[in-house]
């Protein structure tokens, strides 16, 4: 074998194990009842996608893409317009990017309590535990790409009236956090109770949200257009620190490419708009809109991209 050969079959390891860490758009696997709530009408419809950790999906055979612990979860949600998300609550950060369509998001037990609008290339970060849902009202189907915090983020909190409609629709809630399925012939395990169903203390325990909250809420994607690094989540952020993570938008404009870099630290950048050419220890990947990819730590790491494009990143906080 001769060196340039050598050097050739090198790049191309090089770059296959760069492709085990992207998770492609196209190539995302949805599950369609990851929740209690995916029989209830209006509900029925949406995708929910674990992309790097388990989530907090209740389905034990939803597809996660990476599992590799970063200190924090990647996650999506993929609905038709008028699809419901319905209230629930979270005990760690949870940060929704809008890629695609317009959205929603009410807070509150019923949701009634305050609503948030929201566009492609905006940022919603929802403070812990409070009920939050949303629903798209576009024309349109939309995808929201997710961060939650923590290698493990919990169970999700719903609000009371999501456990009747779901029982009416045949799926069951239980204590450990796993769906029975009764339509499909599936019972209550012997010695496992269904969850209950959230009390009126727990309810009166959780934030209450209020429209004039939208400023700690939502970073709009207009609130910082030009080329380089925003930092929209974390210390002199947009928007307030979470536990776990920070999240900054690159914005590169045509034929521009950032420095050299390295962390050691988790890092994952999700490509909202364009492409962009990621150079990694001397390995070379491209990435589209949509695509997901993590970062392998310590690595040198450079972005470049020929006709512009917005990068999301996401870095684990030690």
């Amino acid at each position: 074998m001769t060196k340039e050969t050598t050097i050739l079959v090198q790049q191309h390891r090089d770059a296959a194990a760069l492709e085990a860490r992207v998770v492609r758009y196209g190539d995302l696997v949805p599950c369609f009842n990851a929740f209690v709530d995916s029989r209830t009408p209006g509900s029925d419809a949406k995708e929910n996608f674990t992309i790097i950790g388990p989530g907090v999906s209740e389905n034990p055979d939803q597809h996660v893409h990476i599992a590799e612990p970063h200190g924090f979860n990647i996650g999506g949600a993929r609905q038709p317009p008028d699809c419901v998300n319905s209230q629930h609550s979270h005990d760690t950060a949870e940060v929704f990017v809008v890629h695609s369509g317009q959205w929603r998001f009410d807070f509150g037990e019923h949701g009634d309590d305050a609503q948030v609008f929201a566009g492609p290339g905006d940022i919603v970060s929802f403070p812990v535990r409070t009920f939050r849902g949303f629903r798209n009202v576009g024309t349109d189907a939309g995808f929201l790409w997710s961060v939650l915090g923590g290698d493990d983020p919990g169970r999700v909190l719903w609000a009371p009236q999501v456990f009747e409609l779901a029982r009416e629709h045949g799926l069951v809630l239980l204590e450990n956090g796993a769906l029975v399925d009764t339509v499909a012939g599936q019972e209550v395990p012997e010695g496992v109770a269904p969850m209950p169903v959230t009390s009126r203390e727990a309810v009166v325990d959780l934030r209450v949200m209020r429209a004039e909250d939208e400023p700690e809420i939502i970073a709009r994607a207009d609130i910082d257009v030009r080329s380089g690094e925003t930092c929209i989540i974390g210390p002199q952020g947009v928007l307030p620190p979470t536990q776990g993570f920070t999240l900054s938008r690159l914005v590169l404009g045509s034929g521009e490419s950032t420095a050299d870099r390295t962390s050691d630290q988790a890092e994952v950048v999700f490509i909202r708009r364009g492409a962009v050419d990621v150079h990694c220890d001397g390995a070379q990947i491209r990435l589209d809109a949509g695509d997901t990819m993590t970062v392998p730590k310590g690595s040198v790491r450079r972005y470049v991209s020929a006709d512009g494009a917005e990068i999301i990143m996401v870095q684990g906080t030690p």
